[in-house]
């Protein structure tokens, strides 16, 4: 097998949000096709547990720590050095170190770039051929973030904004193939990147449709008599506690009012004191961290995805139509899922249309939606759409 190096920007194990979802299964099945020489970071101290888990799947590992706090300091730098914050965050000696000594050592010629910070540990005088997944493009991230915020932090962001995209740019032209997480997000990247559209692709995030799953026998978690609306998620990520604190304040306490049985669980790792202090409200449940979301779905009522700023796609949407559940979200949420309007779900952006059609989803005994699952089944399995990876490293 020909040697491959994967460079993370987090390790892609336990597969339990977003980017770590998909680089996982990127991992899983590249590692049948290559000698995988993987680099990362740990960001989370409850991940060292996971090392010999990775370490499986690998030829060889690199794991460095990253502590968020100094890592934001040590981001300042890019003030001052004209680039964007995102590179100095994630710069580290001892990975460049061995980034180094893998591509002498083992005659590395192709290199998977998963987030795009992740590009500064190849030098040129590497000579190797670049395919970068971007996943999302994360400059139009934080030109999102600025619209929120006012300002030294809206000046940051945008300032975040101009500079990532100026390397996102940078980086598409250097490499032989530059993916995103949908369709929709590659068609605005070759808008922003124009003289690169002609070297721009996507591979689709896939669900696991076996492990989500309503076949399984779940435990519930709710007490008797309760109608659940669930949110799943990492909840030190600042869309999804936007999404939440605007869910909580604005849809839910008017719902509450009308049903009052009905509870909101907030289901996801590292709660920041924002959405820890949404339970203030009896009927609103912050649970941290959980070992399986999967019974959370099984017995909720309903799944809402109220996010305001998103891109790509959302795991979170698609793991609750594989449960067969209803989905109540905004167009954000629902970018670059193309359901069908058989469907069961539910879009609004507008506060007093979403307790609208919440309410009018509750009025209804039971809500089966196995279309949803049929769905994600057809058009979001892993093992259809990762296939696309594979083919273009062995090129």
């Amino acid at each position: 097998m020909d040697n491959l190096l994967f460079l993370a920007h987090r390790i892609p194990y336990p597969p339990n949000k977003g980017d770590k979802i998909r680089s996982y299964h990127f991992l899983k099945y590249l590692a049948a096709e290559f000698n995988v020489y993987l680099g990362t970071f740990i960001d989370d101290p409850h991940d060292w547990r996971y090392t010999q888990d990775v370490d499986a799947l690998c030829a060889a590992t690199c794991y460095q720590d990253l502590k968020p706090l100094p890592a934001k300091i040590k981001s300042l730098q890019g003030l001052l050095t004209g680039e964007a914050l995102s590179l100095p965050y994630y710069k580290n000696a001892a990975l460049q170190a061995w980034v180094d000594a893998t591509i002498n050592s083992q005659a590395i010629t192709k290199v998977l770039i998963f987030s795009s910070v992740m590009a500064q540990f190849i030098r040129p005088e590497h000579k190797v051929e670049l395919v970068v997944d971007f996943v999302d493009i994360d400059s139009d991230k934080w030109r999102q973030y600025a619209d929120k915020k006012t300002g030294i932090a809206r000046w940051i962001y945008q300032r975040e904004a101009q500079y990532l995209l100026a390397y996102e740019r940078k980086l598409a032209g250097l490499a032989k193939t530059s993916l995103f997480v949908s369709e929709q997000e590659a068609a605005l990247f070759k808008t922003l990147a124009p003289e690169a559209s002609a070297k721009v692709g996507f591979v689709n995030n896939g669900v696991d449709t076996d492990y989500f799953s309503p076949d399984h026998v779940y435990v519930s978690p709710y007490a008797p008599a309760q109608d659940v609306l669930v949110f799943t998620g990492a909840m030190d990520y600042w869309a999804n506690v936007d999404a939440v604190v605007w869910f909580a304040t604005q849809v839910f306490p008017l719902l509450q009012g009308r049903y009052p049985w009905l509870r909101f669980y907030i289901v996801g790792s590292k709660p920041t004191k924002a959405v820890l202090e949404l339970a203030s409200n009896p009927a609103i449940t912050v649970t941290g961290r959980v070992d399986d979301v999967r019974p959370y779905l099984a017995y909720a009522r309903l799944a809402v995805a109220p996010l305001r700023i998103a891109r790509g796609i959302q795991n979170k949407v698609l793991e609750a139509m594989a449960m067969a559940k209803v989905v109540v979200a905004t167009t954000a949420a629902m970018e670059g899922i193309p359901y069908r309007s058989e469907c069961s779900v539910c879009v609004s952006d507008d506060a007093q249309q979403m307790i609208d059609q919440l309410g009018g989803l509750l009025q209804n005994s039971a809500i089966p939606a196995p279309c949803n699952r049929e769905f994600v089944v057809s058009h979001f399995s892993w093992q259809q759409n990762i296939h696309q990876l594979a083919a273009l490293l062995r090129e």
